[in-house]
């Protein structure tokens, strides 16, 4: 069939192909060195309390078989190591069939790891990830062109990400409507960047022009990526565009970084097209079956986007084969941080020596001013930020990371930037304040040298020793 393949996006895929490799590598690295804190044998939520009690049908994984500390170091690393291959360009050596076999691996071992992964895992960016990577499976290698189907349906991903994301806006927080989110958003995001002080700080009217901006990448602009050359081109040039843009703004994992990635089917790149053969029969066979199968599956993300009653981030199936998108239907508009303290006196009083522990990425010390992390994702810090905006967030495990500061968990306290304890010598009591942050004022920075301004608001958790911590559990 001559209308299978699009030879004109070679580039296109050569480009996107390694881009993905590259958010997969960031991806199995993240889980390697934060795993063992986080869902590791004596992890906060250990894999083997959940797959006790959920069964393999509702989250298919390899660890629902076995489950173990070395095991899943050994299936990260090798995530990461297949992922290298990748980006080396080793699909490309190897026969059409084998190329298809080795983009699947890297998506069954991350599925393993998100469907064990827990809270720790529950962002939309991990289910993007499997379904932009499922489809990554069947866009083949330089033995074949392109096929068309795939690059519509990698399209169509980038549709209901941003489409989605744009209707939830409007269906949700007025401020949205009113042009008034980011007067809050850059100083209350969770977790903010290096410029996101000065994100904050402009004008207001050009806050008033981001957010109208957005508004049109999101609702409009979407629509042309199914309209022909260069008009598809140009709208997934002002998607990069607006991505990048936020990328500047704020650490939002690879979100954005996977996002650029997808808006790579629909720009013709320049470049030359090797001679290749046609597509082999069973290949365009494998392919629209595929196709029929997401197209029919993809009908409820479709009834909830279209739905008043819209949800975001959620997976409609075990297999992470077609999700739902979505991002800040809401803003916050004050800023409340978790600080995290402990003490070696026997006594805890309000006057004791309590010492603050530093996180890598959430705001702690107002004079730390906010660094770069993503594509890199900081786990905890994302959900210090949510146990900020609510303890219910934070039930299932907060009890478990003060249990481990008061350990000196080596293994916990590696996913900080600093603990205020030797190694051998641990905290008698851990507690916790909840603090108002906010952006300071130009004034205040050149005074102070303070990004931030923070306002004890109340106890979070009183101070409490292991005994008392391991009783409750």
């Amino acid at each position: 069939m001559e209308w299978f393949t699009a030879p004109e996006y070679w580039m296109s895929r050569l480009v996107l192909q390694k881009a993905l490799a590259v958010i997969y590598l960031v991806a199995f690295l993240g889980a390697a060195l934060q795993f063992r804190a986080l869902i590791g044998e004596r992890g906060m939520l250990p894999v083997s309390r959940f797959v006790a009690r959920v069964p393999f049908r509702q989250a298919p994984s390899v660890f629902q078989l076995h489950c173990s500390d070395r095991f899943f170091a050994a299936w990260a690393w090798t995530g990461c190591a297949v992922s290298v291959a990748l980006v080396a360009g080793l699909d490309g050596q190897l026969p059409l069939w084998g190329a298809m076999l080795l983009w699947l691996v890297p998506w069954v071992m991350y599925l393993s790891i998100v469907n064990v992964g827990q809270t720790w895992y529950s962002f939309g960016w991990e289910s993007l990830l499997l379904e932009t990577g499922f489809l990554a499976v069947f866009l083949g290698n330089d033995e074949v062109a392109p096929p068309v189907v795939v690059l519509f349906l990698l399209r169509w991903i980038l549709f209901r990400v941003e489409f989605g994301a744009g209707l939830i806006k409007m269906r949700g927080d007025a401020c949205w409507r009113k042009l008034t989110c980011l007067d809050h958003h850059h100083e209350t995001q969770p977790m903010p960047g290096p410029l996101s002080w000065f994100f904050h700080r402009l004008p207001k009217p050009l806050h008033r022009v981001e957010v109208a901006a957005n508004h049109v990448t999101q609702l409009v602009v979407p629509v042309l990526l199914f309209t022909p050359q260069p008009v598809a081109t140009a709208a997934a040039s002002l998607m990069i565009l607006t991505q990048l843009w936020l990328i500047l703004s704020g650490n939002f994992s690879w979100l954005n970084w996977i996002t650029i990635v997808l808006a790579l089917s629909a720009l013709e790149l320049p470049g030359t097209a090797p001679d290749a053969p046609g597509a082999p029969l069973w290949y365009e066979v494998v392919v629209l079956a595929v196709a029929a199968l997401l197209v029919t599956l993809g009908y409820r993300p479709v009834r909830n986007m279209i739905s008043r009653r819209q949800v975001m981030n959620r997976s409609f199936d075990p297999l992470h084969l077609v999700n739902t998108y979505g991002a800040f239907g809401s803003v916050s508009r004050v800023r409340y941080e978790v600080v995290v303290e402990g003490t070696a006196d026997a006594v805890p009083r309000e006057d004791s020596d309590w010492r603050e522990y530093e996180f890598r990425g959430k705001p702690g010390d107002p004079r730390h001013w906010p660094r770069q992390f993503a594509p890199y994702h900081l786990r905890l810090d994302w959900m210090m930020w949510f146990a900020a905006l609510s303890p219910a967030y934070a039930e299932s495990w907060f009890g478990a990371l003060v249990e481990r500061l008061l350990e000196n968990d080596r293994d916990t306290l590696r996913l900080l930037r600093r603990s205020p304890f030797p190694p051998d010598t641990p905290p008698r009591y851990v507690r916790a304040r909840l603090f108002r942050y906010r952006f300071t004022t130009w004034r205040e920075l050149r005074e102070t040298g303070a990004c931030w301004e923070r306002t004890y608001v109340r106890e979070f958790l009183p101070p409490t020793r292991l005994d008392s911590v391991v009783q409750r559990s």
